[in-house]
Protein backbone atom coordinates (compact mmCIF):
# COMPACT_ATOMS: atom_id res chain seq x y z
CA UNK A 1 0.00 0.00 0.00
CA UNK A 2 1.40 3.41 -0.98
CA UNK A 3 2.29 5.77 1.87
CA UNK A 4 -0.32 8.37 2.73
CA UNK A 5 0.34 11.93 1.62
CA UNK A 6 0.64 14.09 4.80
CA UNK A 7 -1.29 16.93 3.15
CA UNK A 8 -4.24 14.62 2.39
CA UNK A 9 -4.37 12.44 5.50
CA UNK A 10 -7.15 11.64 7.96
CA UNK A 11 -5.02 13.11 10.74
CA UNK A 12 -4.78 16.47 8.99
CA UNK A 13 -8.53 16.44 8.33
CA UNK A 14 -9.23 15.68 12.01
CA UNK A 15 -7.13 18.67 13.10
CA UNK A 16 -8.95 20.92 10.61
CA UNK A 17 -12.43 19.77 11.65
CA UNK A 18 -11.60 20.05 15.35
CA UNK A 19 -10.11 23.52 14.89
CA UNK A 20 -13.14 24.74 12.93
CA UNK A 21 -15.58 23.31 15.49
CA UNK A 22 -13.69 24.74 18.44
CA UNK A 23 -13.48 28.20 16.87
CA UNK A 24 -17.21 28.33 16.08
CA UNK A 25 -18.22 27.24 19.59
CA UNK A 26 -15.87 29.68 21.30
CA UNK A 27 -16.82 32.63 19.08
CA UNK A 28 -20.53 32.02 19.71
CA UNK A 29 -19.83 32.11 23.45
CA UNK A 30 -17.99 35.46 23.42
CA UNK A 31 -19.48 37.18 20.37
CA UNK A 32 -20.77 40.35 22.14
CA UNK A 33 -17.15 41.25 22.96
CA UNK A 34 -16.27 40.92 19.28
CA UNK A 35 -19.14 43.27 18.39
CA UNK A 36 -17.86 45.81 20.91
CA UNK A 37 -14.31 45.50 19.58
CA UNK A 38 -15.53 46.21 16.04
CA UNK A 39 -17.41 49.32 17.13
CA UNK A 40 -14.42 50.64 19.08
CA UNK A 41 -12.08 50.12 16.14
CA UNK A 42 -14.29 51.70 13.48
CA UNK A 43 -16.40 54.45 15.06
CA UNK A 44 -14.80 57.80 15.87
CA UNK A 45 -17.41 58.82 18.44
CA UNK A 46 -16.28 59.74 21.96
CA UNK A 47 -19.22 57.94 23.55
CA UNK A 48 -17.08 54.81 24.03
CA UNK A 49 -14.30 56.54 25.95
CA UNK A 50 -13.71 56.29 29.69
CA UNK A 51 -15.69 53.12 30.33
CA UNK A 52 -14.80 49.47 30.83
CA UNK A 53 -15.74 46.82 28.28
CA UNK A 54 -18.51 45.45 30.50
CA UNK A 55 -19.97 48.94 31.01
CA UNK A 56 -19.91 49.56 27.26
CA UNK A 57 -21.67 46.26 26.57
CA UNK A 58 -24.45 47.23 28.98
CA UNK A 59 -24.64 50.67 27.37
CA UNK A 60 -25.00 49.17 23.87
CA UNK A 61 -27.61 46.70 25.07
CA UNK A 62 -29.65 49.48 26.76
CA UNK A 63 -29.43 51.90 23.83
CA UNK A 64 -29.75 49.52 20.86
CA UNK A 65 -31.16 46.33 22.36
CA UNK A 66 -29.51 43.04 23.26
CA UNK A 67 -29.91 41.85 19.67
CA UNK A 68 -27.37 44.51 18.61
CA UNK A 69 -24.67 42.58 20.48
CA UNK A 70 -25.31 39.56 18.26
CA UNK A 71 -25.73 41.38 14.95
CA UNK A 72 -24.02 39.46 12.14
CA UNK A 73 -23.40 36.33 14.24
CA UNK A 74 -24.43 33.82 11.56
CA UNK A 75 -22.11 35.08 8.77
CA UNK A 76 -19.23 35.42 11.26
CA UNK A 77 -19.62 31.78 12.32
CA UNK A 78 -19.85 30.69 8.69
CA UNK A 79 -16.72 32.64 7.77
CA UNK A 80 -14.86 31.49 10.88
CA UNK A 81 -15.58 27.82 10.27
CA UNK A 82 -14.23 28.03 6.71
CA UNK A 83 -11.28 30.21 7.71
CA UNK A 84 -10.14 28.04 10.61
CA UNK A 85 -10.65 24.84 8.62
CA UNK A 86 -8.29 26.19 5.96
CA UNK A 87 -5.78 27.41 8.56
CA UNK A 88 -5.67 24.26 10.71
CA UNK A 89 -5.60 22.00 7.65
CA UNK A 90 -2.69 23.87 6.06
CA UNK A 91 -0.74 24.32 9.30
CA UNK A 92 -0.93 20.68 10.39
CA UNK A 93 -0.49 19.41 6.84
CA UNK A 94 2.79 21.32 6.57
CA UNK A 95 3.90 20.10 10.02
CA UNK A 96 3.25 16.48 9.02
CA UNK A 97 5.41 16.96 5.94
CA UNK A 98 8.39 17.63 8.22
CA UNK A 99 10.56 14.55 8.65
CA UNK A 100 11.40 15.42 12.27
CA UNK A 101 9.79 17.18 15.21
CA UNK A 102 9.29 20.84 14.42
CA UNK A 103 10.93 23.74 16.22
CA UNK A 104 9.41 27.05 17.30
CA UNK A 105 10.88 28.77 14.22
CA UNK A 106 9.45 26.10 11.90
CA UNK A 107 6.04 26.45 13.54
CA UNK A 108 6.23 30.21 12.94
CA UNK A 109 7.04 29.67 9.26
CA UNK A 110 4.23 27.12 8.85
CA UNK A 111 1.86 29.52 10.59
CA UNK A 112 2.78 32.35 8.23
CA UNK A 113 2.29 30.10 5.19
CA UNK A 114 -1.06 28.80 6.47
CA UNK A 115 -2.19 32.32 7.34
CA UNK A 116 -1.26 33.71 3.92
CA UNK A 117 -3.24 30.99 2.12
CA UNK A 118 -6.15 31.55 4.47
CA UNK A 119 -6.19 35.33 3.90
CA UNK A 120 -6.12 35.07 0.12
CA UNK A 121 -8.97 32.53 0.11
CA UNK A 122 -11.29 33.95 2.78
CA UNK A 123 -10.81 37.76 2.83
CA UNK A 124 -14.09 38.40 0.91
CA UNK A 125 -16.03 36.56 3.62
CA UNK A 126 -14.63 38.84 6.32
CA UNK A 127 -15.25 42.00 4.30
CA UNK A 128 -18.94 41.13 4.01
CA UNK A 129 -19.54 40.06 7.60
CA UNK A 130 -17.70 43.15 8.91
CA UNK A 131 -20.12 45.36 7.01
CA UNK A 132 -23.12 43.32 8.12
CA UNK A 133 -22.05 43.61 11.75
CA UNK A 134 -21.66 47.40 11.55
CA UNK A 135 -24.88 47.87 9.55
CA UNK A 136 -22.92 49.33 6.64
CA UNK A 137 -25.16 47.22 4.40
CA UNK A 138 -28.33 45.22 5.03
CA UNK A 139 -27.47 41.91 3.39
CA UNK A 140 -29.79 38.99 4.06
CA UNK A 141 -27.01 36.43 3.79
CA UNK A 142 -23.27 36.05 3.37
CA UNK A 143 -23.71 34.93 -0.25
CA UNK A 144 -25.91 37.93 -1.07
CA UNK A 145 -23.31 40.20 0.47
CA UNK A 146 -20.53 38.70 -1.64
CA UNK A 147 -22.54 39.23 -4.83
CA UNK A 148 -23.55 42.79 -3.86
CA UNK A 149 -20.04 43.96 -2.97
CA UNK A 150 -18.66 42.42 -6.15
CA UNK A 151 -21.27 44.18 -8.31
CA UNK A 152 -20.74 47.59 -6.69
CA UNK A 153 -17.00 47.54 -5.89
CA UNK A 154 -15.57 44.65 -7.88
CA UNK A 155 -12.82 42.33 -6.73
CA UNK A 156 -11.00 45.27 -5.14
CA UNK A 157 -13.88 45.73 -2.70
CA UNK A 158 -14.03 42.05 -1.78
CA UNK A 159 -10.31 41.93 -1.04
CA UNK A 160 -10.10 45.35 0.66
CA UNK A 161 -7.80 45.21 3.66
CA UNK A 162 -5.86 42.27 2.22
CA UNK A 163 -2.44 43.90 2.64
CA UNK A 164 -2.77 44.48 6.41
CA UNK A 165 -4.42 41.06 6.62
CA UNK A 166 -1.35 39.47 5.03
CA UNK A 167 0.82 41.33 7.52
CA UNK A 168 -1.49 40.06 10.24
CA UNK A 169 -0.79 36.42 9.45
CA UNK A 170 1.89 37.01 12.07
CA UNK A 171 -0.90 37.00 14.69
CA UNK A 172 -2.00 33.34 14.41
CA UNK A 173 1.58 32.38 13.51
CA UNK A 174 2.87 33.84 16.79
CA UNK A 175 -0.10 32.31 18.61
CA UNK A 176 0.58 28.80 17.30
CA UNK A 177 4.33 29.14 17.77
CA UNK A 178 3.90 30.07 21.45
CA UNK A 179 1.21 27.42 21.99
CA UNK A 180 3.22 24.59 20.43
CA UNK A 181 6.39 25.73 22.25
CA UNK A 182 4.53 25.59 25.57
CA UNK A 183 3.22 22.11 24.72
CA UNK A 184 6.74 20.88 23.96
CA UNK A 185 7.96 22.42 27.23
CA UNK A 186 5.30 20.53 29.21
CA UNK A 187 6.24 17.27 27.51
CA UNK A 188 9.95 17.81 28.19
CA UNK A 189 9.18 18.37 31.89
CA UNK A 190 7.00 15.27 32.05
CA UNK A 191 3.90 17.34 32.84
CA UNK A 192 0.54 15.99 31.66
CA UNK A 193 -0.93 18.18 28.91
CA UNK A 194 -4.56 18.19 30.08
CA UNK A 195 -7.48 20.36 28.97
CA UNK A 196 -6.89 22.94 31.71
CA UNK A 197 -3.33 23.50 30.52
CA UNK A 198 -4.62 23.75 26.92
CA UNK A 199 -7.02 26.48 28.05
CA UNK A 200 -4.30 28.45 29.86
CA UNK A 201 -1.71 28.00 27.10
CA UNK A 202 -4.22 29.10 24.47
CA UNK A 203 -5.08 32.21 26.48
CA UNK A 204 -1.43 33.14 27.05
CA UNK A 205 -0.43 32.57 23.42
CA UNK A 206 -3.32 34.67 22.09
CA UNK A 207 -2.67 37.51 24.55
CA UNK A 208 0.89 37.85 23.28
CA UNK A 209 -0.10 37.65 19.61
CA UNK A 210 -2.98 40.13 19.96
CA UNK A 211 -1.01 42.78 21.84
CA UNK A 212 1.92 42.68 19.40
CA UNK A 213 -0.22 42.96 16.27
CA UNK A 214 -3.14 45.12 17.47
CA UNK A 215 -2.34 48.35 15.54
CA UNK A 216 -2.46 46.38 12.28
CA UNK A 217 -5.80 44.88 13.31
CA UNK A 218 -7.20 48.36 13.82
CA UNK A 219 -6.18 49.41 10.30
CA UNK A 220 -7.50 46.14 8.85
CA UNK A 221 -10.94 46.56 10.44
CA UNK A 222 -11.33 50.12 9.13
CA UNK A 223 -10.37 49.13 5.59
CA UNK A 224 -12.76 46.16 5.61
CA UNK A 225 -15.64 48.27 6.88
CA UNK A 226 -15.07 50.96 4.24
CA UNK A 227 -14.43 53.59 6.95
CA UNK A 228 -12.16 56.54 6.17
CA UNK A 229 -8.68 56.38 7.67
CA UNK A 230 -8.25 60.18 7.80
CA UNK A 231 -9.94 60.78 11.20
CA UNK A 232 -7.83 58.01 12.73
CA UNK A 233 -4.53 59.38 11.39
CA UNK A 234 -5.50 62.86 12.60
CA UNK A 235 -6.24 61.63 16.12
CA UNK A 236 -3.13 59.47 16.30
CA UNK A 237 -0.89 62.48 15.61
CA UNK A 238 -2.06 64.02 18.89
CA UNK A 239 -2.39 60.74 20.80
CA UNK A 240 -0.42 57.73 19.44
CA UNK A 241 -2.02 55.44 22.05
CA UNK A 242 -5.26 55.60 20.04
CA UNK A 243 -3.71 52.89 17.86
CA UNK A 244 -4.57 50.62 20.78
CA UNK A 245 -8.15 51.82 21.16
CA UNK A 246 -10.38 48.82 21.84
CA UNK A 247 -7.45 46.62 22.93
CA UNK A 248 -9.11 45.75 26.25
CA UNK A 249 -12.25 44.47 24.52
CA UNK A 250 -10.12 42.69 21.91
CA UNK A 251 -8.01 40.96 24.55
CA UNK A 252 -11.07 39.89 26.54
CA UNK A 253 -12.71 38.49 23.43
CA UNK A 254 -9.76 36.88 21.66
CA UNK A 255 -8.03 35.52 24.75
CA UNK A 256 -11.16 33.83 26.08
CA UNK A 257 -12.19 32.69 22.59
CA UNK A 258 -8.74 31.24 21.84
CA UNK A 259 -8.53 29.55 25.24
CA UNK A 260 -11.92 27.85 24.80
CA UNK A 261 -11.13 27.03 21.17
CA UNK A 262 -7.89 25.22 22.05
CA UNK A 263 -9.62 23.34 24.89
CA UNK A 264 -12.38 22.08 22.55
CA UNK A 265 -9.85 21.44 19.78
CA UNK A 266 -7.58 19.28 21.98
CA UNK A 267 -10.59 17.40 23.36
CA UNK A 268 -11.99 16.59 19.92
CA UNK A 269 -8.61 15.57 18.49
CA UNK A 270 -7.97 13.23 21.41
CA UNK A 271 -11.44 11.66 21.20
CA UNK A 272 -11.35 11.13 17.42
CA UNK A 273 -7.82 9.73 17.42
CA UNK A 274 -8.78 7.35 20.25
CA UNK A 275 -11.77 6.11 18.20
CA UNK A 276 -9.55 5.70 15.12
CA UNK A 277 -7.01 3.64 17.09
CA UNK A 278 -9.74 1.40 18.49
CA UNK A 279 -11.20 0.80 15.02
CA UNK A 280 -7.74 0.08 13.59
CA UNK A 281 -7.07 -2.43 16.36
CA UNK A 282 -10.28 -4.35 15.67
CA UNK A 283 -10.18 -4.17 11.88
Amino acid sequence: MAPQNPLFSYETLVHAMAGATGSVASMAAFYPLDTLRSRLQVEDSNKYQGSSSWELLLKLANEEGIESLYRGLAPVLQSLSISNFVYFYTFHGLRRCAATNTSALQDLMYGIAAGSINVLLTSPLWVVNTRMKLEKNSFDSLFEGLISVFKTEGAKGLWSGTIPSLLLVSNPAIQFMVYEALKRHLVSKGINNNYYSAFLMGAFAKAIATTVTYPLQLVQMRLRSGTSMKPLWKDIKSNPWLMFRGLEAKLLQTVMTAALMFLIYEKLVKVVFSIMRVKAKHS
